[in-house]
């Protein structure tokens, strides 16, 4: 079993920066691509970001794309997701999850989740 651990939401003003990091254990971390997504109120669950297994290849949604940073530690088995430029259409809960091969975009294709994190940007 994989588990993951997210961490590193709060409270930030617009324009502000946020750091996610997701911490995974149980399995080898290397073995698995790597997306973050986020859930807005009343919204569904959206892809955000992906790495590949090795790191050499990422994905990301438009409206994130220029803002947001994902990278992996394979020594530290962590996934992060740096955010700067915040908006207030950013608040949502942020969550990591593991794909056993490859980087997908569908959220309904990856194996394992985290528990999620909050991020609320004020305007």
């Amino acid at each position: 079993q994989v588990q993951l651990v997210e961490s590193g939401g709060g409270l930030v003003q617009a324009g502000g920066s946020l750091r996610l990091s997701c911490r995974v254990s149980g399995r080898t971390f290397s073995l698995y691509a790597m997306g973050w997504f986020r859930r807005a109120p009343g919204k569904e669950r959206e892809f955000i970001a992906g790495i590949s297994r090795g790191g050499g290849s990422t994905n990301y949604a438009d409206s994130v794309k220029g803002r947001f940073t994902i990278s992996r530690d394979n020594a530290e088995n962590t996934v992060s997701l740096q955010m700067n430029s915040l908006k207030p259409e950013d608040t949502a809960i942020y969550y990591c999850a593991a794909h056993r091969l490859v980087l997908t975009t569908a959220p309904g294709l990856y194996d394992f989740w985290g528990q999620g994190t909050q991020v609320t940007v004020s305007s």
